[in-house]
């Protein structure tokens, strides 16, 4: 009779003598914070210091494409903002919404 009765805490999920319940937990946790950290945050942080170093080396003459998707150069810089010219308008715009910079390659004299 007892036999039965093992039989039926273990079909019914019963704790396992030890504590090694709260440490396969503690990995568990561990593992998914690290996966996130690797899928997520990291290249996250990673996008984020292009992005400023992108900025930083931003210079007159380039060409950029701002956030909304205005095309134009760049023919001022602030502190926070850009001028930039596109078609005949001079807009002026937040130095952090510049989604894309490309250079301008020089004329090659002959």
């Amino acid at each position: 009779m007892t036999t039965g009765m093992w039989a039926v805490g273990l079909a019914l999920g019963a704790p396992r003598e030890g504590a090694s319940g709260g440490m396969v937990f503690v990995i568990q946790m561990v593992a998914i914070f690290a996966i996130f950290y690797f899928l997520l945050i990291r290249p996250q942080r990673q996008a984020q210091k292009r992005h400023q170093h992108m900025l930083s080396e931003l210079k007159r003459g380039d060409d950029v494409v701002t956030e909304g998707g205005i095309v134009g150069t760049v023919v001022h810089l602030a502190e926070d903002q850009v001028t930039v010219k596109s078609g005949d308008t001079r807009l002026i715009v937040m130095r952090s919404k510049i989604a894309r910079v490309g250079r301008k390659e020089e004329a090659k004299e002959s």
